[in-house]
């Protein structure tokens, strides 16, 4: 199969499960066009089983997907400071042994089409198999992930080895030192899971900035020293993910100042 032949098939299976997207005809459609209707197709569909050629065939077109956008491996960057990395770039692309999510309580993921944000890129390019896991691991605690606390799943189809969900805060008016202490909640739960299952280096992005609104300075910092707090006690490697300039310049400002 080629990549083109792969895409559709996976369209065409996902609109046989919906009577409300039949009307859809990806052959006629540019290769972009297939490529957004795929993503939102994979974007709402609640957690449900899959067949074992879906899974087969979404998994080679994904990987495909992923080699063409370029693979970092953490084994290539340098540190900023001792075991803390600074990297721009999208964290699918990164190789590592865990990156972070920042999820929302549900924990099953972005279900708007084509969000641009870290929990809807992630479940994208992962596959469909990471909100089943997710919806499993949900459905057995039996409750909503309260914030600062974190999951963990396997990473599926991108490079890294696992996933590390977590909640952070959400500041709709005022900076409360109890965001604060959420925040650093996120990390700290983040880096001891990680420990927990063997996992030698971990990303983490920006969490809770954005939508969420905390502060991109403050949260930096609350990351900064909580990172480096926990490395006191710890050999595990951190890399601070950005995609905004802007964030990139506030820790490169706050790293190697200690």
């Amino acid at each position: 199969m080629t990549q083109a032949e792969r895409r559709v098939y996976l369209i065409e299976y996902l609109l046989a499960e919906d009577s409300r997207f039949r009307n859809y005809e990806p052959e006629t459609m540019s290769e972009q066009e297939q490529k957004n209707l795929l993503r939102s197709l994979m974007n709402i569909r609640v957690p449900a089983p899959l067949s074992d050629e879906f899974l087969k065939i979404q998994n080679e077109y994904l990987k495909q997907e992923l080699s063409e956008k370029g693979i970092t491996d953490i084994v290539g960057l340098t540190p900023v400071e001792n075991s803390i990395y600074l990297w721009q770039g999208d964290i699918t692309t990164l190789k590592c042994d865990a990156i972070v999510n920042a999820a929302n309580s549900q924990m099953l993921g972005c279900f708007r089409p084509l969000h641009n944000c870290i929990d809807n890129c992630i479940h994208t390019y992962s596959g469909i198999q990471l909100r089943n896991k997710c919806h499993e691991l949900m459905q057995k605690q039996g409750y909503e992930e309260p914030t600062g606390q974190a999951k963990i799943t396997p990473a599926f189809n991108l490079p890294c080895k696992y996933v590390i969900h977590t909640v952070g805060p959400i500041v709709s008016l005022t900076l409360t030192q109890e965001h604060k202490e959420l925040l650093k909640s996120c990390y700290l739960s983040c880096l001891k899971l990680a420990e927990e299952n063997g996992i030698q280096s971990i990303a983490f992005c920006c969490i809770s900035t954005g939508v969420f609104g905390f502060e991109q300075e403050e949260a930096a910092k609350i990351a900064v020293d909580t990172v480096r707090e926990y490395q006191q006690h710890s050999d595990i490697k951190v890399i601070f993910n950005v995609f905004k300039d802007e964030d990139f310049h506030i820790y490169q400002k706050l790293l190697g100042n200690q």
